[in-house]
Order: C-alpha cells, then sequence, then structure tokens
C-alpha cells in the first residue's frame, strides 16, 4: 500500500516559502536604509566640514571659477604695490619731502615769509681765522644776523662736521665758538676730512632743505667774500625758475694720474680717482665751480630725499655737476661768481679783515 503525505504539510511549504522572502525583502529594505543612512550621515558631516572650514578661512565658497582666481591674484599684486608705494612715501616724508612747514590756513598763526636763501659756508677745523675774516667782512654777527633774515630773508652759517674723535679738543673749540656767535650748522652724522668734503656739500643742502623753507640754497667756501646785495640781486632775478643751477660754468681736465711731473711726486690737488667714469676724453661735464654755486628749492630737496644714493667724486663741484646732470635743469652761468670777477676792492677789504 502507497503512503501519503498529510494535506496539512503539503500547504504548510508555499506558505514557508513566501515567509522567506519576506523575510528577505525586510532584511534588504532595513540593510538599504542602514546604508543610505549612512550615506545621509557622512554627507552632512562633509556639509558640515566644508561650512567650518568656510567659516575659519573666510572663504565664502569651496571653490572659485579661473576668472575669480585671476581677480584675486590681480588685487594681491595691487596691494603689494600700494604697499611698497605707502613705505617709500613714508620715508620721503621722514627724509623732507613733504613740506614741514605751515600753511597758516587755520587763522591762528600768519604765514612764515619764505627765505630768499640760505648760505652755507663751508669750514674747517684750525681756520678760525678765516671765519673770524669772514664775520668782519660781509658777514653780520649778534643781532644783524638776525636782521639779516629778517630784512633781507637770507641766513648764513658756517658748516662743519665732528672730530673722527668725537668730543676732543676740536669739537669743543667749535663748540664754545658757536656758543659766542651762534652762526654754526654742526653736522653730527659728518665726520671731518679733506675727502669727505663732498660728501660735507650734500648733507649741507639736505640739512638746510630740511630746516628752512628757502627759494635758495647757497654753498661757500670760507675762504671766498660775498656781496650779499649782489647775491640777493642774482638770486631775486631767477625766483620764476624752478629747477635751477647757478654759478661760475666750467668744464675742464680730469687729472687721472695721482701725481703730476711739476708736483714733485707730491699729490695732484684736482686727482680723480674715478677718472674712468667720465669717458675717454678725460674731461668733466658743465659744473659750477666750487668756490660758490647755488641751486633752488627743487634741486636742494631732491638731493635731501636721495642723499643716500647721490654718488660724490673726489670735490664737492663735480660731485654737486653730477647730480644735475641727468635732470632738467637749467645751468645758469654767471660771471659774477668767477673767481676773475672779483673786483680789486672786494679783495682788499677781504685781506684787511
Amino acid at each position: 500500500m502507497q503512503s501519503r503525505l498529510p494535506s496539512h504539510r503539503l500547504a504548510g511549504s508555499p506558505f514557508r516559502s513566501r515567509i522567506s522572502a519576506l523575510m528577505l525583502a525586510m532584511l534588504a529594505t532595513m540593510a538599504s536604509i542602514y546604508v543610505a543612512g549612512r550615506l545621509w550621515q557622512d554627507a552632512e558631516n562633509r556639509v558640515y566640514l566644508i561650512k567650518e572650514l568656510d567659516r575659519r578661512t573666510g572663504q565664502g565658497h569651496s571653490a572659485i571659477s579661473v576668472d575669480d582666481t585671476l581677480k584675486i591674484i590681480g588685487c594681491r599684486e595691487q596691494q603689494k604695490k600700494l604697499s611698497a608705494l605707502e613705505m617709500e612715501l613714508a620715508e620721503a616724508r621722514r627724509q623732507g619731502f613733504v613740506s614741514k612747514y605751515s600753511s597758516g590756513d587755520d587763522g591762528n598763526h600768519e604765514k612764515k615769509k619764505k627765505l630768499l636763501a640760505v648760505i652755507g659756508i663751508t669750514t674747517q677745523f684750525g681756520r678760525r681765522r678765516n671765519r673770524d675774516a669772514i664775520r668782519k667782512a660781509w658777514m653780520p654777527t649778534g643781532a644783524q644776523l638776525k636782521n639779516l633774515e629778517d630784512q633781507k630773508g637770507i641766513v648764513a652759517r658756517f658748516v662743519i662736521g665732528k672730530s673722527a674723535n668725537r668730543g676732543d679738543s676740536l669739537d669743543r673749540e667749535i663748540d664754545v665758538e658757536n656758543m659766542q656767535t651762534n652762526d654754526f650748522i654742526i653736522l653730527d652724522d659728518h665726520v671731518e676730512a679733506p675727502e669727505e668734503h663732498p660728501k660735507k656739500t650734500k648733507l649741507f643742502f639736505a640739512h638746510a632743505a630740511d630746516t628752512w623753507d628757502a627759494e635758495f640754497y647757497v654753498k661757500v667756501n670760507d675762504d671766498v667774500y660775498v656781496n650779499i646785495d649782489g647775491l640777493g640781486a642774482i638770486l631775486s632775478s631767477h625766483l620764476h625758475q624752478s629747477y635751477v643751477y647757478i654759478g661760475c660754468m666750467k668744464s675742464g681736465e680730469n687729472f687721472i694720474h695721482a701725481y703730476h711731473s711739476n708736483e714733485f711726486r707730491r699729490g695732484h690737488k684736482w686727482y680723480e680717482p674715478d677718472w674712468w667714469k667720465f669717458g675717454d676724453g678725460k674731461s668733466y661735464f658743465r659744473h659750477a665751480s666750487g668756490e660758490i654755486f647755488a641751486i633752488s628749492q627743487a634741486l636742494a630737496r631732491f638731493v635731501s630725499i636721495n642723499r643716500s644714493i647721490l654718488r660724490t667724486y673726489a670735490h664737492d663741484d663735480i660731485s654737486a655737476g653730477s647730480w644735475f646732470i641727468g635732470l632738467d635743469v637749467e645751468h645758469i652761468n654767471e660771471a659774477k661768481c668767477c673767481c676773475s670777477s672779483w673786483s680789486s676792492e672786494h679783495k682788499i677789504q677781504m685781506d684787511k679783515a
């Protein structure tokens, strides 16, 4: 006899299959939900991190276009240039490029009258007799020195540096003399030495331009007689010109050897160590003789601003000429500044003094 399976067991097989499929579907759904949740959480974390990074770096976007990148680079370059210009402007102000004189527009103070000229008489240690001769001949002393400034607009001062041994007897002698006469410009940052005379002339112009508001600045040697009224008239005739260089214009041989056959092996007075810079002609360019020459305020300020880079040569007249040769400057050849134009009367007055 053939056996048969119970009817309830036959009916239960499809039911179990449906349960298994349902369980698998539920498990797959739960797995999908879990994975999606993790992905969503990771996405939220990434968004949070990006926002936090943007907040800390100060950038509104996590990515920028090429055009925006170029704009940012251009702005940064402009900022660098602006910073460099601000530094140059600050340095120029420190060195006197911007006027330090009150404009007087507030109405509380009257604008100080502009001077006609500041005269710097370059002198040295041990030349008290020369200075006293000048004081007796043409440079007033005491109250008359102040009257010269108030009435004629001319300031006159002797110019000297410091001794190599600061505070020694040479410095003390000048200090005592200055206490008696009050007519010195003492350049604290300059050491007196014959070979440093061109640098002293440069520092005088810079110091004078920083200290006094004047139309002209004049350099004079301490063995030159100056007719104050005549000098004032010469300078006044050029007040309408901004860039002028006034003196006895000359050009001459550039001595390329330190010794000359007629000097008996002594050092030649006009030897120029940098002679090769002046070309094969071995002749100097046009410049004012060093005994006396004047420059306008614009040129004096140019010297003041560029004092650290202006080259000096063996002589102050050549040095000054080299500063202005590349500028749009009018060279005024004034015969009255030449030694040959000095009258016998002026020489006699100097000799008597």
